[in-house]
């Protein structure tokens, strides 16, 4: 069923219809909320909340990209995880395996087609692309993540986030500085061809 369809039943109070969104675009609305926020459990709230609020706004949906609809309101959702955590400071919990090693990285990011020490290859690479983006303010960082990792042009970008074209590309500009110089610590961990790109 189109999209069009299933906003239109879900606003005439349809569930399964809206449900269906869900399953659509949850694994975007997450990889969202896991790289602007950077820990899995608080991304699994923030991707909640925002499926909540998306059901209670559709109404305001006016047409246009539901994606970028979608994601301004997980950006928001995450602005007000990290608000919340900014007043009431808490200690990450990970999530440990079978043995009680702590898992650095969410299953999602594995194919299991791959072979297992490239799967630790990309986790590293992952942990070490969160640890970076974690160092960043979070304007910057939401700012980088909608551009460089969701795909977003400027202008959705900028009419996602409510800031002004100059001031999203300001940002972007800084942000992959920034992420550039962290990722050289990391330089063992990068494909060769981005290793060579980062030593010119």
């Amino acid at each position: 069923m189109e999209l069009s369809h299933l906003i239109q039943e879900s606003l005439d109070g349809d569930l399964d219809s809206f449900n269906q969104i869900v399953l659509e675009f949850q694994d975007m609305v997450y990889y969202q909320a896991y790289r602007v926020i950077g820990e899995p459990d608080a991304a699994e709230d923030a991707t909640q909340e925002a499926f909540i609020s998306a059901y209670q706004k559709l109404h305001t949906y006016r047409g246009g990209s539901f994606k970028s609809w979608l994601l301004r309101i997980v950006t928001n959702a995450c602005y007000d995880e990290l608000r919340r955590r900014q007043r009431q400071p808490v200690t990450a919990l990970k999530p440990e395996d079978d043995h009680g090693e702590e898992m650095n990285s969410p299953k999602w990011m594995e194919d299991p087609a791959e072979k297992p020490e490239e799967i630790l290859q990309r986790s590293e690479l992952s942990d070490a692309i969160q640890r970076c983006l974690n160092a960043l303010d979070d304007k910057f960082r939401s700012v980088v993540v909608l551009v460089d990792i969701q795909g977003m042009d400027y202008a959705t970008t900028a009419e996602i986030v409510d800031r002004p074209l100059g001031t999203i590309k300001s940002r972007l500009a800084r942000a992959r500085l920034s992420l550039q110089e962290c990722l050289e610590g990391f330089a063992e961990l990068l494909p060769v061809d981005l290793r060579q790109e980062s030593e010119v």
